[in-house]
């Protein structure tokens, strides 16, 4: 396997490659290296923050959402979730699991959950870990149970003789089937079955069985006394399941031009048996994913670009807060997805302003750390409503790790950093600016490079 396929393995199967990794393994056969991004990843490993201000009242009663103790817990969840929010961008930064990180975030866009919570948020995002190469079906059946997704999609409502039809409702739409493939009569139903699907004050997934419908129910043409697990076997029985599956992993991870022969093959393959892995793998080892059209043809998602700039010089923010700063300017917020359908991904990332602030992003993290919130000019639509919130003169406090930097890359010739950072197909008018460029040092030419409009792609 040559260079540049590795480098679009990993581009796409994880958050990038650095040169001593991409030299190891350069012309290993495909198969072996595609098998170790599963063996590496074999073993999920939960991501976990210490919430113990918060635990101790997991064990209390059901609070009133009007006192003064409730408040103060929702003060004390929404800052943890900023500190859990930047456990999570390390983790990707500095995942050896490169595979089940990158499924984990894509999931994250699919099965779209927002809590207030934040033992419910670090729950859910470690249930998608886990399951997010194993198999759909307890994958579905999984989230259907989770207290977030419960809490988000109303289901704590969905009772007897009153079915609220928000869950069975995104179930099919956004999770499982996608448009045109069930009917109003199918919401109906599959939210009768979903009733009294319940948690308890600790999070804990339970049925109220006196809640619960336990009449007869049509749903997609069968008739019986359904319970939430049958609707999902009853789903996933339908072809048009993993073909709406197969067409949402290959606009993500191969191409936002759908191949419609692609996407019918890799269904084939997801329908025998719905195991995450099998589809993924099949991917990963047809001729198909390395083709031209396929490379560098995605536009970078904000967590992609901060992680990839992060695995190239290290750095840390000294100020949680400040992160989620720079993913609001960017567009995509972890652990605060805009609505239920989640980010619009392609271009739908990339507007006259967010393309102007990822441009300088590297200088702004990397060169001196610093970004003045007191923005005029070009910046000023972008941060015109963030100045009303007190963040007015504020500045960026990062602590890059340019020596480990210098380690990696420092040694590395001009042309090998090009290819490390923006890949072997760079236009000829780059290729024209890379010549009259004048760098002082590796460091900064660097920060030139990843601030070129081809480092937006991946």
């Amino acid at each position: 396997m040559d260079k540049p396929d590795i480098q679009h393995l990993y581009n796409r199967a994880g958050f990038g490659i650095g040169p001593d990794r991409l030299a190891a393994i350069a012309s290993t056969r495909r198969k072996k290296i595609v098998e170790a991004l599963f063996v590496d990843s074999k073993i999920p490993r939960p991501l976990k923050i210490p919430t113990p201000e918060i635990d101790k009242h997991l064990a209390t009663k059901p609070m009133d959402r009007k006192s003064k103790t409730f408040r103060e817990l929702v003060k004390k969840s929404r800052r943890k979730h900023v500190i859990f929010n930047r456990a999570w961008v390390d983790r990707m930064a500095g995942t050896q699991q490169d595979l089940r990180e990158r499924m984990t975030l894509f999931w994250a866009n699919h099965f779209v959950m927002r809590s207030n919570n934040i033992i419910f948020s670090q729950q859910f995002n470690n249930t998608l870990r886990t399951n997010a190469l194993g198999n759909f079906k307890d994958f579905v059946l999984a989230i259907a149970k989770e207290p977030g997704m419960l809490d988000y999609l109303n289901n704590q409502q969905n009772k007897k003789g009153a079915p609220n039809e928000n869950f069975a409702r995104e179930l099919m739409e956004l999770f499982t089937l996608g448009v045109g493939n069930y009917s109003e009569t199918d919401i109906k139903e599959a939210a009768r079955a979903f009733t009294g699907w319940r948690h308890d004050a600790q999070g804990k997934f339970r049925k109220a069985q006196r809640q619960h419908d336990e009449g007869e129910k049509t749903f997609l043409g069968n008739t019986g006394n359904f319970d939430g697990e049958d609707i999902i076997s009853l789903i996933l029985e339908r072809p048009a399941c993993a073909d709406f599956i197969a067409r949402k992993v290959y606009r993500h991870f191969v191409n936002e031009t759908v191949n419609e022969a692609h996407v019918a093959a890799i269904a084939k393959v997801f329908f025998k048996d719905y195991d995450i892995s099998n589809m993924m793998r099949f991917i990963f080892d047809s001729d198909w994913f390395y083709a031209k059209e396929n490379v560098r043809s995605k536009i970078k998602s904000p967590v992609d670009l901060l992680v990839g700039l992060m695995r190239v010089v290290p750095f840390t923010w000294q100020k949680p807060q400040q992160l989620k700063y720079v993913e609001r300017l960017l567009g995509q917020v972890l652990l605060e997805p805009p609505n239920v359908a989640g980010w619009a991904e392609g271009r739908n990332w990339i507007d006259a302003n967010t393309m102007m602030v990822r441009l300088k992003l590297p200088s702004v993290l990397l060169k001196n750390g610093t970004i003045a919130f007191d923005v005029k000019g070009e910046f000023e639509d972008s941060f015109e409503a963030f100045n009303k919130k007190n963040n007015f003169n504020r500045k960026l406090d990062i602590g890059a790790k340019w020596e480990q930097f210098d380690a990696k890359y420092g040694k590395l010739k001009g042309e090998t950093l090009v290819f490390l950072l923006l890949g072997d197909s760079v236009s000829t008018e780059t290729k024209a600016f890379l010549e009259t460029l004048e760098a002082e040092g590796q460091q900064d030419f660097c920060i030139q490079l990843m601030s070129l409009p081809e480092y937006q792609l991946c």
